[in-house]
């Protein structure tokens, strides 16, 4: 499952801190062992439900999520430095597993992504954070799991987390106005 999660994700490598590297992976591969979808399934199924007729998989927007992220904490703390640090391995990790919850949120029925039964009474913020934290994910990447998405309207989010959220949300609406 490893050499799997390594191959879906080789943005792993840009995380430094060897041990939230290996947390994040390790999240990953028990998303992928609970699922009813398969790696090769997130390169076809459509990243979101919501958007009629969306044509972009799962993991072509994850990766723009995680490379957008990055490059957004990237000029920010160029332009910003001191002024407002950002932790770059904790925005990578939670870009990265800001959506792992969905693996247990979708099922794949005739070919077709659908909401699980799990799906339809727990978000994927919530199952993610679940997730995250049986694999030992720091607090301060959860806190970006749990507020990508809606739910996070209810809590102060941290830089990291606004940064994952904005970029989430910027490759997200515009499919909703199609």
């Amino acid at each position: 499952m490893a050499d799997e999660v390594e191959e879906l994700w080789p943005e792993l490598s840009w995380i430094k801190d060897e041990e939230l590297r290996r947390q994040t992976g390790e999240t990953w591969a028990l998303a992928l062992k609970l699922s009813k979808l398969t790696a090769d399934d997130l390169k076809v199924i459509p990243f979101t439900l919501k958007a009629k007729d969306c044509k972009v998989s799962f993991m072509a927007h994850k990766r723009a999520v995680v490379h957008m992220s990055r490059e957004c904490a990237r000029i920010m703390s160029e332009s910003f430095g001191d002024n407002l640090p950002i932790d770059m391995d904790t925005v990578i990790a939670g870009a990265i597993l800001a959506d792992v919850g969905k693996l247990l949120e979708y099922d794949k029925v005739g070919g077709r992504a659908v909401v699980s039964e799990y799906g339809r009474h727990v978000r994927h913020p919530f199952s993610g954070v679940g997730l995250a934290m049986q694999c030992g994910v720091p607090d301060r990447v959860l806190h970006i799991i749990a507020a990508h998405a809606g739910e996070g309207e209810m809590v102060k989010r941290t830089v990291e987390a606004y940064i994952v959220h904005h970029t989430d949300f910027m490759s997200f609406l515009p499919f909703m106005n199609r």
